[in-house]
């Protein structure tokens, strides 16, 4: 199954944070917060302008990407959670 995000949508998966501080204390999982880093899965064609011509996409499948703690919605694909959101929720590429 393949998933294809429409218009300027963007398929993110979050990137897990390590479990340990600096100083080596372990963090259980119902004190983490949810990452806000991921990496885009698939992109959309592009945002459509008001004269109708496709805007293309700033992020590419690949890129590792900032976004907000509210951002996208979540859903499941193969078994594993990811988040549709907007382009611009998109905050950075961290390269």
């Amino acid at each position: 199954m393949k998933i294809v995000p429409l218009h300027d949508k963007v398929l993110v998966k979050r990137v897990e944070e390590v479990n340990k501080t600096a100083g080596g204390i372990i963090i259980p999982d119902n004190a983490k917060e949810k990452p806000s880093e991921g990496v885009v899965e698939a992109v959309g064609n592009g945002f459509r302008a008001e004269d109708g011509k496709i805007i293309p996409m700033s992020v590419k499948v690949g890129d590792k990407v900032l976004f907000g703690k509210w951002s996208g919605t979540e859903v499941k694909f193969d078994g594993e959670p990811h988040l549709i959101m907007k382009e611009s929720d998109i905050l950075a590429i961290v390269e």
